[in-house]
């Protein structure tokens, strides 16, 4: 009989091989799966959690009250590198670990960021759709190609995404709290503020984490100031841009396009930017690699065995 029970709420965990699950059995884990088709996730986190060690977590919310019902739980492994649905402090205070899985999906995100600039940038998605709709449509898209980037949060993936774009020879410019000067010397990039970048970036892209300081960090005055043929990229965190405000931006033209691999309610059906031609929506699918699954399933199963046998783990995030 094994030793710990784990769950397994992230639909993706162990989908691209079998590493990470064979690595939790034999570490006297069971694995229990969540899934959708038997009722919602969040109710059977309720009855389940109770009698759990572990849970490696998607993206579902774990307030206070689950917490502290959860009698036998040592840590909350998230999948992936965002842990903001989970109660920190209440954590905390039930001695329960949050771990991340920081560059395991890093490559993938980058990908996923360029991919978005590229089709904002020449419609490709409303071409389709129109091609599929024998509506033929030639919009008048914006090069990429020696135009300035702006990249807000320049770490592990936004500089991946400066490295791509130094491809497409780019103006690198860069705001973080943090001046990685071999990147920097990497790059050729430009360590700047926030107004500099909206005022002279011709591509956005953001990878900055959901808090008090970055929650609507891009609404109607920042759009206002923005070039005309502006394209913004959020792979990172819905709520950092201002929905309603991105809204009228595109319908008015203020901006060219968007391309959101996120946004505040997700799924995001019924938002009202899913009817614009000028913005592109994909459903947080950024991870979604067999590269970035294989990691990412591995680093967080490794999290949960290092903590239920050690109390110690280097991805602890609520130390």
């Amino acid at each position: 009989m094994s030793k710990y029970k784990v769950l397994v709420t992230a639909r993706s965990f162990g989908s691209a091989d079998e590493g990470a699950i064979k690595f939790l059995e034999e570490n006297d884990c069971e694995i229990v799966r969540l899934v959708a088709a038997n009722g919602s996730i969040p109710e059977q986190l309720e009855k389940e959690l109770p009698m759990a060690d572990a849970v490696i977590a998607g993206l579902e919310v774990y307030d206070r009250d689950l917490i502290e019902s959860a009698s036998n739980l040592k840590v909350i492994s998230r999948y992936g590198v965002g842990y903001d649905k989970v109660d920190l402090e209440a954590a905390s205070n039930k001695g329960v670990a949050v771990t991340f899985t920081p560059g395991a999906n890093g490559d993938s995100v980058a990908d996923m960021a360029v991919a978005l600039m590229l089709n904002a940038g020449r419609c490709v998605a409303y071409m389709d759709q129109c091609m599929k709709a024998e509506n033929q449509q030639r919009p008048i898209g914006v090069e990429m190609w020696e135009k300035t980037l702006g990249v807000i949060g320049a770490g592990r993936i936004g500089q991946g995404v400066a490295r791509r774009c130094r491809g497409f020879n780019m103006r690198i410019l860069c705001y973080d709290t943090f001046q990685d000067e071999a990147f920097k010397n990497e790059c050729a990039a430009e360590y700047t503020d926030i107004e500099t970048i909206i005022k002279e970036a011709d591509f956005i892209t953001i990878h900055s984490p959901l808090n008090d300081e970055t929650r609507n960090m891009f609404s109607t005055e920042e759009f206002k100031a923005m070039k005309k043929n502006a394209v913004i990229v959020n792979t990172a965190r819905g709520g950092i841009i201002d929905e309603a405000a991105l809204y009228e931006a595109l319908k008015s033209g203020e901006i060219a396009a968007a391309g959101l691999d996120v946004t505040v309610d997700e799924p995001s059906y019924g938002n009202p930017l899913l009817t614009l031609s000028n913005c592109t929506v994909t459903p947080h699918a950024g991870a979604a690699t067999y590269e970035a699954s294989s990691k990412m399933s591995m680093m967080a199963a490794k999290n949960v065995v290092e903590v239920l046998a050690t109390g110690k783990c280097n991805f602890i995030v609520n130390k």
